[in-house]
C-alpha cells in the first residue's frame, strides 16, 4: 500500500524509482533472479496545477459515473472507442492495457459514450498500471524493458499534475475514512432519533358520557392547555445486512386525552403513551429472512401487528409521532389487537403482488400468574392476505382472533366508545373475531387515497355483570363496526411539507345481547398540515373534531387542537 501511495502522490519520485529499477534489471542475468536493490533519490515533487478545485471536481465527475465492473476487463485499447488514435499516448495506453492487463473500461467498453477521454481519465488509467509494473519489477521478473520505462517516464512527465491531484484526493479520502472509522458509533448499529414537542388543548362544555349515563353527569371537559414531549431513540442493528435487531428507548411526558379529560377515548392522540419522562423500552424485536420469500419477526415486548405484518395500508398516517395526530386515524383498529405484547409474526411473499402474513401476540407473555402468560392471558392471532395489482393500488384482507380475560378487555383497541371497548362490561371475559378490509391507492405522487372498514363479532366467555348492572350470559354476542377514509398529500413543496385529512366512524356497537349499543353515529374529523422548516425540523398544527362522541346524540361536540414540532436526527 505504501508503494502504491508513493506512486500516486509523487509521480516524479516514481519516475526516478523506475529509472533506478531499470538499471538494476539491466545487470540481471536470465539465470539469477536476485531482488533488485531499491534506491531513494530525492527529487523536488512537481506540484499540481494552481486550480486544484477544478481538477478535483473533474475527477469527482469521472468517479461518480457508473461503477466499473471488475469482470469486464478491456483486452484492447481499441475497445475504448473515444480515445483518439492520433495521440501518441494512445499507443502507449494500448501497450499497457494489452501487455499488463491493468485497465478496466466501463461496461459499454468506453470511458464515455459521447465524448473524448479527458486527461484525468487517462491519468486514472495510468495510475492503475503503475502498481502492476512496480510489482513485476519488485519480483525480479524481466518483463519491463528500457523502452517501456522510457515511455512511462514520458507519460508521467506529461500527466504529473493530474497524478499529483489524484494522489491528493486519495490522501484526503484515506484521512476521512480513518476519521469516520475512529468516530463511528458502531460497525453494526445505526442510531436514529425523534423528539416531539406538542401544545394540546381540548375544547367543549361537558364531558361525553356513554349512552346509558345522564348528560353532564361526569363534569366539564378539562380544557387547560398542556405542553407535552416525547423522545424516541432507535438502535437498529444488522448482523447480516438483511436482518434487524431494533431496540427503542422512549421517554415521554404526556397527558392522555381520554375518558378522564374529555369523557371518551375517541379523542386520544397518537403519541399519548406516558412514562413521566422515565426512559423505558419502547420496542424490542428481531426480524430476519429465513428464505428468499419468508421473513419472521420475534417481538420481545411492545409488539404490534401494524409494524410487523407485510402492510397496514395507511403508512402515511401510521407512525405514532409523525403520522396521524389521533389514535384512531393511524390505521384500522384491527391492527391494535395484541398491542404491547410479545410473540411471533411471519410474512410469506407468494409472488411480487401477493403476500400472506400470520402472527401471534400475547399482551403479558412474561407474567406467569393467572390470566397471563404466553397462552392463558390476553392474546391475538392474525392472518392477512395482501394484494398489489399494481404499484399504485394495494388491498388487504385481514382476520384477527382475540381473547381478553376479565379486567383486560380491549375489543376496540381504545379507539371507540366505552361500550365498544368492553361490550359486556370490563370484568367479563370476552373473545372476538375481527374482519378488516383495507385499500390504498396512490392517485398521483402528491395524493394518496386510502381507507378501511372493520367488522367485529364479540362473544361473552362467562357470566357476569355488564354496564348499569345488566346481567351477561355466557354465549352473548355483540357486533361492532368502524370505517375511515384518509387523504394524504405528501411533498406539497420543495421542503417536503405535507398535509393529511381523516374522516371516519370510530368503533360502534350496533347489536348487543348483553348490554347497550349506540343511539347515534359518532364521526371523526381530523386535519393537519406539517411545514418543514428544515429537512429534519417540522412544525405541524392539527385539529380533531368528534361529533356525537360515544355515539350518543346527547353529547356535545368535542374539539382537540394541537401544535407539534418534530425533530429528527
Amino acid at each position: 500500500m505504501q508503494k502504491w501511495k508513493s506512486l500516486v502522490a509523487s509521480p516524479t519520485l516514481s519516475m526516478a524509482t523506475l529509472v533506478v529499477s531499470a538499471s538494476a534489471l539491466a545487470t540481471e542475468t536470465s539465470v539469477t533472479k536476485k531482488q533488485p536493490q531499491r534506491q531513494t533519490t530525492t527529487i523536488p515533487v512537481a506540484q499540481a496545477t494552481p486550480d486544484k478545485t477544478e481538477q478535483l471536481e473533474q475527477i469527482n465527475r469521472y468517479t461518480r459515473q457508473d461503477q466499473r465492473n471488475s469482470n469486464d476487463q478491456v483486452n484492447s485499447v481499441s475497445q475504448l472507442g473515444n480515445v483518439s488514435p492520433s495521440d501518441w499516448a494512445f499507443e502507449a495506453l494500448r501497450h499497457l492495457v494489452e501487455r499488463y492487463g491493468c485497465i478496466a473500461g466501463y461496461p459499454d467498453s468506453t470511458f464515455r459514450s459521447n465524448q473524448a477521454m479527458t486527461r484525468y481519465e487517462f491519468a486514472a488509467g495510468l495510475n492503475a498500471c503503475l502498481p502492476r509494473i512496480e510489482r513485476l519489477m519488485a519480483d525480479g521478473i524481466d518483463e519491463v524493458n528500457r523502452q517501456e520505462i522510457e515511455t512511462l517516464q514520458r507519460l508521467i512527465r506529461k500527466f504529473e499534475a493530474e497524478l499529483a491531484t489524484l494522489g491528493t484526493q486519495v490522501d484526503n479520502l484515506e484521512s476521512r475514512t480513518a476519521s469516520l472509522e475512529e468516530n463511528q458509533f458502531s460497525t453494526t448499529t445505526k442510531l436514529q432519533g425523534t423528539t416531539l414537542f406538542s401544545l394540546n388543548s381540548a375544547f367543549g362544555d361537558e364531558k361525553a358520557v356513554p349512552v346509558f349515563a345522564e348528560p353532564g353527569s361526569e363534569g366539564e371537559v378539562e380544557n387547560n392547555t398542556v405542553f407535552n414531549n416525547r423522545v424516541r431513540l432507535n438502535f437498529n442493528t444488522s448482523f447480516t445486512g438483511q436482518d434487524i435487531l431494533k431496540v427503542r428507548l422512549d421517554a415521554t411526558n404526556l397527558t392522555r386525552f381520554d375518558v378522564g379529560v374529555t369523557g371518551t377515548n375517541m379523542t386520544r392522540l397518537a403519541f399519548d403513551r406516558n412514562t413521566d419522562n422515565s426512559v423505558v423500552i419502547g420496542k424490542l424485536f428481531y426480524r430476519t429472512p429465513l428464505t428468499d420469500n419468508l421473513r419472521i419477526t420475534v417481538d420481545a415486548t411492545r409488539g404490534r401487528f401494524n409494524a410487523d405484518v407485510s402492510d397496514n395500508f395507511n403508512e402515511f398516517f401510521a407512525n405514532a409521532v409523525k403520522g396521524s395526530i389521533s389514535n384512531f386515524g393511524r390505521f384500522n383498529p384491527i391492527y391494535i389487537q395484541g398491542a404491547g405484547g410479545g410473540g411471533l409474526t411471519a410474512v410469506y411473499e407468494i409472488s411480487d403482488s401477493l403476500s400472506l402474513s400470520t402472527g401471534y401476540l400475547a399482551r403479558n407473555p412474561n407474567t406467569p400468574t393467572e390470566k397471563n402468560g404466553l397462552f392463558n392471558g390476553s392474546s391475538a392471532a392474525l392472518a392477512q392476505l395482501a394484494i398489489e395489482p399494481s404499484e399504485a393500488l394495494r388491498l388487504g384482507l385481514t382476520y384477527v382472533r382475540s381473547y381478553y380475560p376479565g379486567g383486560q378487555t380491549f375489543v376496540s383497541g381504545g379507539t371507540g366508545s366505552r361500550v365498544a371497548n368492553a361490550p359486556f362490561g370490563t370484568q367479563t371475559a370476552t373473545s372476538a373475531d375481527h374482519y378488516g378490509i383495507q385499500v390504498n391507492s396512490r392517485i398521483s405522487p402528491n395524493f394518496i387515497l386510502a381507507g378501511w372498514a372493520g367488522l367485529t363479532r364479540a362473544h361473552a366467555e362467562d357470566e357476569g355483570v355488564g354496564f348499569n348492572g345488566v346481567s351477561v350470559s355466557e354465549g352473548d354476542n355483540a357486533t361492532l363496526f368502524n370505517w375511515a377514509v384518509t387523504f394524504a398529500f405528501p411533498d406539497l413543496d420543495e421542503r417536503s411539507s405535507r398535509a393529511g385529512i381523516v374522516i371516519g366512524q370510530p368503533p360502534k356497537v350496533t347489536e348487543n345481547d348483553g348490554g347497550p349499543t349506540g343511539d347515534e353515529n359518532a364521526f371523526h374529523l381530523e386535519g393537519s398540515y406539517r411545514y418543514q422548516i428544515k429537512d429534519n425540523i417540522g412544525i405541524e398544527p392539527g385539529v380533531l373534531v368528534i361529533l356525537n362522541p360515544e355515539h350518543n346524540a346527547d353529547n356535545d361536540t368535542i374539539v382537540v387542537g394541537l401544535v407539534r414540532t418534530i425533530f429528527e436526527f
